[in-house]
């Protein structure tokens, strides 16, 4: 085996972990959700600008606004789910960047001072970020069910700002009854891999 990772560790995060549709009551703890973010605070993105920002829905008010801005079959899940986060991208994470890149504050006008650069940036390196999230929640032994299916610029008229773009929403949780789809197939690494 190539992979130095244990096999248990494997299916954790990659091999048996699913996006889980159903969830148990079990509450999801600020304790959790500190511990998954000091793990993958440590993902690398471009300039260190950890553009991502997470927005939890905890409030029975917040929630029901939200269900109302998902796609119909994402309604009940995002409902039910112990956890909901909304994940977006900072456009305005430049102005952390002197204290996140010491050696090289001059990045934040040099490179990010036009508006289009920075939306392009902060959400690549967003969506890194929100992919490191999620592997973030399966190693806390926690499912994850992130979606798509909604109202982007409601949520961030209702949840976030112009400043904030929103990616994906994402429902955190034991897995409840019958809480998997089927596996679904994937590409053969000769259909993905290119080597020149």
């Amino acid at each position: 085996m190539s992979l130095v990772l244990d096999p248990a560790a494997q299916d954790l995060l990659f091999r048996e972990a699913r996006t889980a549709n159903t969830f148990s009551d079990e509450p999801v703890t600020e304790e959790q959700v500190q511990a998954i973010y000091d793990l993958v605070k440590y993902g690398p993105t471009a300039f260190n600008s950890t553009p991502l920002r997470i927005t939890l829905v905890r409030s029975p008010e917040a929630r029901e606004r939200l269900v109302n801005l998902m796609a119909e079959g994402n309604q009940a899940k995002t409902a039910a789910a112990p956890l909901v986060a909304i994940l977006s991208a900072d456009n305005e994470f430049h102005e952390e960047l002197p204290a996140l890149l010491p050696h090289f504050p001059q990045a934040k006008d040099i490179f990010f001072s036009e508006r289009p650069a920075r939306e392009q940036s902060a959400v690549m390196n967003a969506a890194m970020q929100a992919a490191y999230f999620i592997v973030g929640v399966r190693a806390a032994g926690l499912a994850a069910g992130p979606m798509g299916g909604l109202d982007y610029a409601g949520v961030q008229k209702e949840f976030l700002d112009d400043d904030h773009t929103p990616l994906m929403v994402v429902n955190i949780g034991k897995p409840g009854p019958d809480a998997w789809h089927p596996r679904g197939p994937r590409l053969a690494i000769d259909e993905v891999i290119t080597t020149v």
